[in-house]
């Protein structure tokens, strides 16, 4: 059997291979710059943009982490504003639930803002910097490259220019050749022309002819030499120049894509932490307690005193002087003590007992309710055991410290311990006569002891004269639980040091301090807190109290206006009579 192939049988199935490996190769050569040899320039402007979106995109992160260190710092401002004042009544109110809660939410947003300090931080390193210093070494890289294209593109002009001059001078020598032969053969023709003419006409032509072909020569060599220079040119030393400018390009679009993704990073590492203090808020939000806090509140305010019992009908249809029976609130105490005179406003009050304190308190705390005063009665207990517990810990290092040196005397004196160990006992032994003093006040309160002698009285600075009618108020009459409440006995003692005649100004406010010297208002100072008072610049007051080393004085302007104000604030004038009389005073009140 046998079988014909034309040739077109045989040359078909190649056909299809051939074309994808040409497709290939032109997608290879495509991607290459060297076919762009014709557009220098173009492609000197396309890499100076890119260059400078480079830039464009450093300066949007660089501006983004100013962004993020203002809102850092806005959220770390917001978070310090509403912080609790250390040593204020404000921070007596975050022991509620809801109050910790919200602190909690602060002290969060706090850390929260310290993350966007993070991200700002680790653009700035991670991008901004690293950016900053390839965009510099891109500009001297690509200054090099186009360096090199101009260099090599005025090569071949050179190369160009010398063909030119090369082809005109060949051009014009062949001209005079061509002139000298025409001008030998009409001298040849001539028959008046002499022979020597005739010689030299041909001469000269002889020597343009040699001139044209020098030139030829020299012609052809440039022409050899330029060609090769061409193509060296325009296929070897700008396709490698364009193939470097290439490189460098893609480089710098790799670089913004992974700067990209880093912005992107940067972002996502905080996520956690931010997430983090997120749940702890919402963590602190359910740890909210509205039983608990209600029953804080009970505490806090809790005062003690039972409430008053129903007012008897009085008659007044009678003629006979009103009576009162026993279990009237206005009964008085005592067969020696007369009624009291109720006058106006006080008439109607139920709770004469919570007296308005400006000044500071007495020392056993008797113008709190019952229940508050026990609660500060039983702090000072615990605040003097500790600053007793502190001596005795001093006192037993200085004991060991003294054996120290009995066994080894060149360590020390032990004499030297003497002093302080005996001062230190005599703390120890104020304290607990304080503390003594302290738990006996907080006996009578928890009933545990009866009524306070006259003498414990004396020491507390609460025993003064007494009135012959002394007075008496309503709720006070009635006797209370002992089991913390205010008893009657209590509560007469407190009334003890108000006349009758003082009742209906709702105890009149203690007698005004002695003036002890003047002084002028150095700057204009706000008060706005309380205790404090509002001056103005030049202004001059009274002092009435001088600096304890707090940094404030004690100033009035009238009977009615008076306060603390700032001590670098005011200049003083002290007068000294006023000045000694008032240390006096304070010595004896000590």
């Amino acid at each position: 059997m046998e079988f014909s192939f034309s040739r077109r049988d045989i040359v078909r199935p190649l056909k299809q291979p051939t074309r994808l490996i040409q497709r290939t190769t032109e997608q290879t050569v495509l991607a290459s710059w060297s076919h762009l040899q014709d557009q220098f320039d173009n492609l000197e402007k396309h890499t100076q943009w890119g260059i400078d979106v480079l830039e464009k995109y450093i300066k949007f992160v660089k501006e983004r982490t100013e962004i993020e260190l203002s809102y850092a710092k806005q959220l770390r401002n917001l978070s310090k504003k509403y912080q609790p004042k250390k040593n204020s009544k404000e921070e007596e109110e975050y022991r509620y639930t809801s109050t910790k809660a919200f602190l909690a939410t602060l002290n969060e947003m706090n850390d929260y803002a310290g993350q966007h300090e993070v991200i700002s931080e680790n653009m700035t390193s991670l991008i901004t910097g690293e950016l900053t210093r390839y965009v510099q070494e891109l500009k001297q890289e690509r200054k090099s490259h186009f360096h090199d294209g101009r260099k090599a593109q005025q090569h071949i002009e050179t190369c160009w220019k010398q063909l030119e001059a090369s082809k005109r001078r060949f051009e014009r020598d062949c001209k005079e050749a061509d002139r000298a032969q025409q001008y030998f053969e009409k001298m040849d023709a001539d028959i008046n022309v002499t022979k020597a003419d005739v010689e030299k006409a041909r001469q000269q032509a002889q020597l343009r002819h040699q001139m044209a072909e020098d030139s030829k020569a020299e012609y052809c060599s440039t022409l050899q030499k330029f060609n090769s220079e061409q193509h060296d040119h325009y296929y070897t030393h700008i396709p490698n120049i364009f193939q470097k400018i290439q490189e460098m390009e893609e480089r710098r679009i790799v670089r913004i894509g992974e700067s990209m993704k880093t912005f992107a990073d940067v972002d996502r590492q905080v996520i956690p932490i931010i997430g983090k203090c997120l749940d702890e808020i919402t963590k602190a939000a359910e740890s909210i307690d509205h039983k608990n806090d209600s029953q804080m509140v009970i505490e806090a305010f809790k005062s003690g005193f039972e409430p008053p019992g129903d007012v008897d009908f009085e008659d007044f249809t009678q003629p006979m002087k009103r009576t009162v029976s026993e279990s009237s609130l206005s009964n008085s105490r005592g067969d020696g003590k007369s009624e009291p005179k109720f006058g106006g406003k006080s008439k109607g009050k139920l709770w004469p007992f919570i007296k308005k304190n400006k000044g500071a308190g007495p020392e056993d705390f008797s113008n709190l309710p019952p229940e508050q005063r026990r609660k500060k009665l039983q702090q000072k207990v615990d605040e003097l055991n500790r600053d007793i517990q502190k001596e005795m810990d001093q006192r037993d290092a200085l004991t060991k410290m003294k054996d120290v040196y009995i066994k080894n005397p060149q360590m020390g004196d032990p004499a030297s311990v003497d002093h302080r160990l005996a001062e230190l006992g005599q703390n120890i032994e104020k304290l607990r006569l304080e503390v003594q003093k302290f738990e006996g006040w907080l006996a009578e309160v928890e009933g545990r002891l009866p009524m306070r002698t006259e003498q414990a009285r004396r020491q507390s600075g609460l025993y003064e004269a007494q009135n012959t009618s002394a007075v008496n108020s309503c709720a006070q009459d009635r006797e209370s639980s002992p089991d913390g409440s205010y008893t009657e006995e209590q509560s007469q003692e407190t009334e003890m040091k108000v006349p009758a005649t003082d009742f209906d100004d709702e105890f009149d406010d203690e007698e005004p301090l002695p003036t002890i010297g003047t002084c002028k208002a150095l700057y204009t100072f706000e008060g706005q807190n309380e205790g404090t008072i509002s001056v103005a610049e030049g202004e001059m007051l009274y002092v009435i109290e001088e600096d304890k080393g707090d940094g404030w004085t004690r100033i009035r302007r009238n009977e009615d206006e008076e306060g603390y104000v700032p001590t670098s604030y005011v200049e003083v004038y002290l007068d000294k009579n006023a000045k000694d009389v008032y240390k006096s005073l304070q010595k004896i009140s000590e």
